[in-house]
């Protein structure tokens, strides 16, 4: 066994998406106070851990379940391809579940002095949902991304967690400019989340995989991938003119998200909606940097 499969597992594309959700709750933090370098650490790591946990689990749960086959159009997954076998696929699921445990509870450590004991109870409480979201996605006998359910689960997991939780764990409060950000940034997540539905649309409707394109059809979830698209574009245009003094960044800001929008109108077969997938998670970091900037 490789250490590039181990590497593929992890799908390393995914995790800029990931970074970019804590690290826009970290750019609101900013805004109010100097940044806790210990908090700021282990919400990054906590984050990367849960991602990896998700991407390996739904590595083993769609080869279980017969959503990855050698037909499907994506990127090889590592158990279906036998490069990487169910059991040890089992065993690193259980380690980044520990780490995302230990890592959260070290940042709740660090972060009770600001937000108190309940608190503190209450986000414990949302980080073992987490880690449980993150496995029974495509695990468990009735996994919830099988139901169409995965997006809602992203859209509050990327944006209200990811972005809310990251400020409220160092000013114990949220801003109405994170709220934006939030919703931006939780609609920009469920787009990623489906260009990779749109590209598996055949595999999963073969494996009752009744995701947000297969209800639909492909015309309208491309017409449903344009709708929050937008929604993220002016969620994250309301907070350039709220927050940061040039507005010229949302010009910016447009050039880099709005193509995303017609390229995946424009894509023809399933094969053309996975460079898309790693253009919007990319793009989306490159937008978070441009923000970053703006803020300084």
């Amino acid at each position: 066994m490789k250490i590039n499969h181990w590497i593929n597992a992890f799908r390393l594309r995914t995790l800029f998406l990931s970074l970019s959700c804590i690290w826009a709750g970290l750019i609101c933090v900013s805004f109010k106070q100097q940044l806790d370098l210990p908090i700021s650490v282990f919400n990054l790591l906590t984050a990367l851990f849960l991602q990896i946990l998700s991407n390996l689990a739904n590595d083993y749960g769609d080869s279980i379940h017969g959503a990855d086959h050698e037909d499907r159009k994506g990127p090889k997954r590592m158990v279906q391809a036998g490069l990487i076998s169910a059991p040890q696929m089992k065993k690193a699921m259980i380690l980044f579940a520990v780490l995302s445990f230990v890592s959260g509870c070290c940042l709740l450590y660090f972060a009770m002095p600001n937000i108190g004991l309940f608190a503190t109870s209450i986000l414990l409480a949302v980080g073992i949902l987490s880690i449980i979201a993150a496995i029974a996605y495509t695990n468990g006998k009735n996994p919830y991304g099988y139901a169409g359910l995965g997006d809602i689960s992203v859209f509050i997991f990327f944006g209200f967690v990811s972005v809310l939780g990251t400020q409220y764990l160092q000013t114990a409060g949220v801003s109405e400019n994170a709220l934006y950000l939030s919703i931006a940034y939780g609609c920009l997540s469920v787009g990623v989340l489906n260009l990779n539905n749109m590209r598996d649309i055949e595999s999963d409707a073969t494996a009752s995989k009744k995701s947000i394109p297969v209800r639909l059809g492909l015309n309208m979830a491309k017409k449903y991938h344009t709708a929050i698209l937008i929604i993220a574009w002016l969620c994250l245009l309301r907070f350039i003119f709220l927050s940061l003094q040039d507005h010229q960044w949302a010009w910016a800001i447009s050039f880099v998200l709005l193509p995303n929008i017609s390229m995946a109108v424009k894509a023809k077969d399933y094969q053309s909606f996975d460079p898309l997938l790693k253009w919007l998670s990319l793009s989306t970091f490159l937008m978070t940097i441009i923000l970053y900037v703006g803020s300084l």
